[in-house]
């Protein structure tokens, strides 16, 4: 698929698609309205970073290119490409246990904190696009 030139757009499943890890200086996008939100991407080689109502969403290093990125009733669900291995991180909600699957394979179990953050990471390179699903354990 490759990175996104537009930065962001949405996807005519209703996903968003952003981040453009080709990018050498650091390029962003402001105000791009979805589903009644306002988001802002910020992206290049090093990081891309989402905003949704100017609070975090997801953030990678190095810089990736995210495709069909959504909300689903079991949780979040993407794919994920970038030129070589990431940490990605993603919002959750605080005091609460996540299970990361990647490419249909258990990746791992998480706590999140106070911050409701969770991190985590895959294996990428040219031409390799992976699936994350997350979801919040009951």
């Amino acid at each position: 698929m490759g990175a996104i030139k537009e930065l962001i757009f949405t996807e005519e499943s209703g996903g968003l698609s952003f981040g453009d890890y080709e990018l050498s200086e650091k390029t962003k996008r402001s105000n791009y309205e979805h589903d009644g939100d306002l988001y802002k991407v910020k992206t290049y080689s090093e990081i891309t970073r989402l905003e949704r109502n100017e609070l975090f969403v997801y953030e990678s290093v190095p810089g990736t290119a995210v495709h069909d990125f959504g909300y689903t009733e079991e949780g979040l669900e993407f794919y994920v490409e970038g030129p070589e291995d990431a940490q990605i991180t993603v919002e959750g909600e605080e005091d609460s246990d996540y299970s990361i699957f990647v490419d249909g394979r258990m990746h791992g179990i998480q706590k999140t904190g106070l911050g409701g953050k969770l991190t985590f990471g895959v294996e990428l390179g040219e031409g390799k696009m992976v699936l994350v699903q997350i979801r919040k354990i009951e």
